[in-house]
């Protein structure tokens, strides 16, 4: 069964940080573009970062500078490492291969 797992997330104050895990099952994470996004209540699903296969990323102007994304083939897992974290921050976070979507991981930034 192919499927996308994530983990990390929690309960962090202001400023704070979080390292999310997308975890590949039954493919390799190596030869596809991975993209995080996150869904606040109310609001449209975002894109907050993506990894190409040639090592390439790109992240919104909302997130960079705190938020980057990173993988390790050899763990088939791809990181969104998130510092600074604000409330707006506050979201599922899921992230995406060819293959469809994670279940999400809840990020709740509040003090």
């Amino acid at each position: 069964q192919l499927q996308l797992v994530e983990s990390g997330g929690g309960l962090v104050q202001p400023g704070g940080s979080l390292r999310l895990s997308c975890a590949a099952k039954g493919f390799p994470l190596e030869y596809y573009t991975i993209g995080w996004f996150r869904q606040a209540p109310g609001a449209e699903r975002e894109g907050v970062s993506c990894s190409t296969t040639d090592g390439g990323t790109s992240t919104p102007e909302s997130v960079k500078g705190r938020f980057t994304i990173s993988r390790d083939n050899a763990k088939n897992t791809v990181y969104l490492q998130m510092n600074d974290l604000k409330p707006e921050d506050t979201a599922v976070y899921y992230c995406r291969a060819p293959v469809g979507w994670g279940q999400g991981t809840q990020v709740t930034v509040s003090s």
